[in-house]
């Protein structure tokens, strides 16, 4: 084969390596971004549960005057 012809198939093996990689590295992405997602959503429910929580426990305090008064 002429060098020329040799190059050609060698970039085309190189660019089809990276769009299979490209295309990898998408859906990964793709994965963690729904994970993240997933993630956020429970932080958030458990954040408004602990709030719920802690605001049930915490004792009143009663208003009263200070015995200077």
């Amino acid at each position: 084969m002429p060098a020329v012809t040799t190059r050609l198939v060698e970039l085309e093996i190189r660019i089809a390596e990276q769009e299979r990689t490209i295309e990898e590295l998408s859906s990964v992405l793709a994965e963690q971004w729904k994970m993240i997602d997933q993630l956020s959503k429970k932080l958030t429910a458990l954040t408004d549960r602990f709030l719920l929580l802690e605001e049930q426990t915490t004792p009143d305090i009663p208003v009263t005057r200070p015995p200077h008064w």
